[in-house]
């Protein structure tokens, strides 16, 4: 996997543009990656309401729990379904709407200097071998691509929004996953 440096694209990722971004703020550049775990509707995997929420074209009608995000608008730079799909949303030189409330390192506002990918699951159960595989391999790409990235600048949505968000969960393999970054591009 390599990042196009020109348009911002991850290679071998499905696109479906997001109307949920806008431009990162002058002279910030990307050193953060926040991981985050999601389902449409919760604990339900594979829909297309994650899409259909980053696209702005999830029907609130559609499931009784969509009706609480009607007018919400959020995105991810990627999303990694659970058979290892990835779809991209907005471009990495883009600011897209993922973090909320957020502060690392005493720098608020994470979305202006981060990258989100976001894990189709929950927090109360393991997300598939084949996800965490092209995580690593996305963020070793990354951190091709972007310098200012490195494996201690990877984070979850938790560490970012603690007592606001729990993702990607207690069921992430940090340890695995820290090990998995060192191991050569492939």
């Amino acid at each position: 996997m390599h990042v196009d440096l020109e348009s911002g694209r991850l290679h071998g990722a499905r696109q479906a543009d997001s109307p949920n971004r806008d431009a990162r703020p002058q002279g910030c550049g990307l050193d953060l990656v926040v991981i985050h775990g999601i389902s449409l509707p919760p604990g339900k995997f594979g829909s297309d309401g994650i899409e259909r929420l980053f696209t702005n074209t999830l029907d609130p009608n559609a499931h009784p729990y969509f009706q609480q995000l009607e007018g919400l608008r959020v995105s991810a730079h990627l999303l990694i379904r659970r058979d290892g799909e990835v779809v991209q949303f907005v471009p990495f030189h883009e600011r897209a709407w993922h973090a909320g409330e957020s502060c690392f390192e005493g720098r608020e506002r994470c979305n202006d200097f981060s990258i989100g990918i976001e894990l189709e699951g929950t927090d109360d159960q393991p997300y598939e071998a084949v996800q965490v595989e092209r995580l690593a391999g996305i963020v070793r790409a990354l951190f091709v691509a972007y310098p200012g990235l490195s494996p201690a600048r990877v984070v979850g949505h938790s560490d970012i929004a603690p007592g606001r968000k729990t993702d990607p969960g207690p069921h992430f393999d940090w340890e695995g996953f820290r090990q998995s970054l060192a191991e050569p591009p492939g």
